[in-house]
């Protein structure tokens, strides 16, 4: 079993379409929403994405199958006065589940903001996804606190447009 983790290129049909396909995978689970993703908001994606200079995507194939997703964001942190990922999407796909595949998109994240010198990583989690909150403390995550005595961080939005 080879795996291997690439920087897609949005612009390139077949990525577009791993891209596409593991996303709307992904969505279509009780965790990702519990349905599919409009074709037509997937149609927009890869162009959008591209057009988004802060975006990228890494995609994990095993022998050469689409296999797990992972949608960062750039942004910065005021208080460090550096940059810092946000990862937006991450899945595996269920047929691909225990490779260690989770462990290679987390790897390579890492690799990638410390290669642009960023402060941290930081992630949003549903309070009832109990196997994806102990896969990312194996990954050194933890809830995020500025003291104790104020509580946890929580993650929150107002919907715009949709």
């Amino acid at each position: 079993m080879n795996i291997v983790v690439n920087k897609i290129d949005y612009m390139d049909a077949q990525a577009a379409a791993d891209l596409k396909m593991l996303l709307n995978e992904y969505a279509k689970d009780p965790m990702g929403g519990g349905g599919p993703i409009d074709p037509a908001v997937l149609d927009q994606l890869p162009q959008s994405l591209h057009e988004m200079p802060t975006a990228f995507t890494l995609i994990a194939y095993v022998d050469g199958v689409p296999a797990g997703i992972c949608n960062c964001f750039f942004g910065f942190s005021t208080f460090a006065v550096k940059p810092l990922i946000n990862i937006h999407d991450f899945a595996v796909a269920p047929a691909f589940r225990g490779m260690g595949i989770s462990r290679k998109l987390m790897n390579e994240v890492e690799r990638l903001g410390r290669e642009k010198g960023c402060c941290k990583v930081t992630l949003e989690i549903l309070s009832n996804n109990v196997v994806a909150m102990k896969a990312y403390e194996r990954f050194g995550f933890e809830g995020y606190s500025l003291s104790p005595d104020v509580g946890h961080a929580l993650f929150w939005q107002k919907k715009l447009l949709y």
